[in-house]
């Protein structure tokens, strides 16, 4: 088995994985990616007007993930990478080719993740977009699960002793 040398952290949007991604990006040294900032503006324009994305929508956009993912690993430089990957095709799409990529799935309740969204904001991702993200998630088999209630802190302290 190929070493860990980049990591995905994914989940709903809300369960903190721009923030939990940067702070442990930031603990082992690596770069950090929001996927967010890969999307085209269609797909911004389609969320921010309330409007969830199709898998049409999504699919150049996880090509070009995995491309990133690939990019880093070939290239020895690790990295970790927020992104939703709610469903099981999305995230074979990124861990295709990329033995070196391990999921950590942020999970949390519906209830929590509202409260943290509605107090966001400027955040294109709006709090009732929620639903459409619980009802597409497809709860990964091969992640390390870990709980949102704990802080960033406790999650990235969490994480870099299961990780390293």
């Amino acid at each position: 088995m190929k070493k860990t040398s980049f990591y995905i952290i994914m989940g709903v949007s809300g369960c903190g994985k721009t923030s939990v991604g940067k702070a442990l990006a930031e603990r082992l040294g690596w770069d950090f990616y929001d996927a967010d900032d890969f999307h085209p503006p269609a797909n911004i324009a389609k969320m921010a007007g309330g409007i969830p994305l199709s898998d049409e929508d999504r699919a150049p956009w996880l090509k070009t993930l995995r491309a990133l993912i690939a990019d880093c690993l070939q290239t020895n430089r690790p990295g970790v990478l927020a992104c939703s990957a709610l469903k099981e095709h999305y995230r074979q799409t990124l861990l295709d080719g990329n033995p070196g990529a391990r999921l950590v799935y942020l999970r949390g309740s519906y209830d929590l993740i509202w409260s943290r969204m509605a107090n966001r904001p400027g955040h294109y991702m709006k709090p009732e977009m929620l639903k459409s993200q619980f009802d597409a998630l497809e709860e990964p088999q091969n992640a390390l699960i870990v709980d949102i209630s704990l802080s960033v802190e406790q999650i990235v302290n969490l994480l870099h002793e299961e990780l390293t």
